[in-house]
């Protein structure tokens, strides 16, 4: 696989590579939440980064938000989707591919709640910015 720059963030760092060298065995939450890893490129170096984000689920489609804490800016891994939407993820103990794409504000209206009940802080996240927090599907690839 292509060498990968891992979040400079000392926790996200750490859990990347648990849950990497586990095979996807650990490291599989984040305060209670279930979490996967992100590998995206760059949209300015086109090298492949990873983080850990928590997941919510419709269908069999993933869900992501790009909550950044509240902040007003969206997170530059959110950047990168936009522009770069090929993504590889893994989820627990597997690895594929995936298109990434920005809920339409009718689908994010209809999976909001649920993942504000899968992660509690993401309702006072949007309350502390004006930005509309970003929430993100990720469509396996089927080949």
């Amino acid at each position: 696989m292509t060498d990968v720059v891992v979040s400079p963030t000392g926790w996200v760092a750490e859990q990347a590579r648990v849950y990497e060298e586990s095979g996807g065995t650990e490291g599989l939450t984040v305060q209670g939440a279930p979490c996967l890893l992100l590998d995206y490129r760059g949209r300015r170096s086109g090298q492949w980064r990873r983080t850990v984000l928590i997941y919510g689920r419709d269908g069999d489609d993933l869900l992501i938000v790009a909550s950044y804490g509240g902040s007003d800016q969206h997170p530059l891994w959110y950047l990168n989707l936009v522009e770069n939407p090929e993504v590889r993820l893994r989820v627990e103990t597997e690895r594929f591919t995936a298109r990434a794409e920005t809920l339409s504000p009718e689908d994010k209206a209809r999976v909001w709640d649920s993942l504000v009940a899968l992660f509690p802080p993401y309702a006072e996240y949007q309350r502390k910015t004006a930005r509309d927090i970003p929430v993100v599907r990720l469509v396996r690839d089927d080949g």
